[in-house]
């Protein structure tokens, strides 16, 4: 895959107005922690095999997940053609592209993960089904929004079931926050949605919140989006008596 590593001006939207958009952090508070890389045999096999067809090459920083401020993604080039572009950030073992990438064969699919091992699932699931329209993220998606993601590229964003940090002191690890509207915002077109789900009550009242604080963006609850399969988390959260809240937001 190939990258344009070209320092870019200073972020705009439509207009040719400068965006105001957070700054960079260097090793702040992620949504995320680092867990073991080591893939089994089965993983490997997949990783081995698929990962030269749909891993994008990135520069990274001082960390192994965060991209270096430097790196401008060519969308088109990664694909190799140009399409509407739709970003899954969590994709885990890719339940939802793939089955996103057989009923939309007309969009390029984004996914980003930190994972290794989700990563290696996700390489052997669209591997499997020979998918011509994904390309793969091994990253931090912070980093890819605050840059690497021209402005303006994305057509969708989607944000299923991240992580609930449900303990108070962990709140502040939380990935959907205001500086994550903000982000979304810039990557997003005008008229592009941002969808979100979560099985944990208390995080739907902050994503809720988030939207309306938002000056960039027009929503909250919606139906279910009836692409996405039941996953075993999911399944798991219903299993346990929890409701999934979904939200779609467009973006001004």
């Amino acid at each position: 895959m190939t990258m344009d590593t070209q320092q870019n001006d200073v972020p705009s939207d439509d207009t040719g107005t400068e965006r105001s958009v957070p700054p960079r952090s260097r090793r702040g508070i992620r949504s995320y922690v680092q867990r073991s890389a080591r893939l089994g045999p089965r993983l490997q096999r997949h990783w081995d095999q698929y990962a030269d067809t749909y891993l994008i090459d990135l520069a990274r920083d001082d960390s192994a997940m965060e991209v270096s401020a430097e790196v401008r993604l060519d969308l088109a080039k990664e694909f190799g053609r140009t399409a509407p572009v739709v970003m899954e950030i969590g994709s885990g073992r890719g339940e939802m592209l793939a089955a996103a990438c057989q009923a939309h064969p007309e969009w390029n699919l984004l996914g980003c993960e930190v994972y290794r091992p989700g990563v290696a699932g996700l390489l052997g699931r669209v591997g499997r089904q020979e998918a011509t329209n994904v390309r793969i993220a091994h990253a931090d998606a912070m980093t890819l929004l605050r840059g690497a993601i021209p402005t303006g590229n994305l057509d969708e964003l989607w944000v299923f079931f991240p992580d609930p940090w449900h303990k108070s002191r962990h709140h502040k690890r939380r990935l959907i926050n205001d500086e994550f509207a903000a982000l979304a915002a810039r990557a997003l077109r005008p008229g592009g949605i941002w969808r979100v789900a979560t099985d944990w009550l208390d995080y739907a009242g902050q994503i809720a919140q988030v939207i309306e604080n938002s000056p960039d963006f027009d929503g909250g609850l919606s139906p279910r989006f009836d692409l996405r399969p039941l996953t075993r988390f999911e399944g798991k959260a219903r299993d346990e008596g929890r409701s999934v809240s979904d939200f779609t937001a467009i973006r001004r």
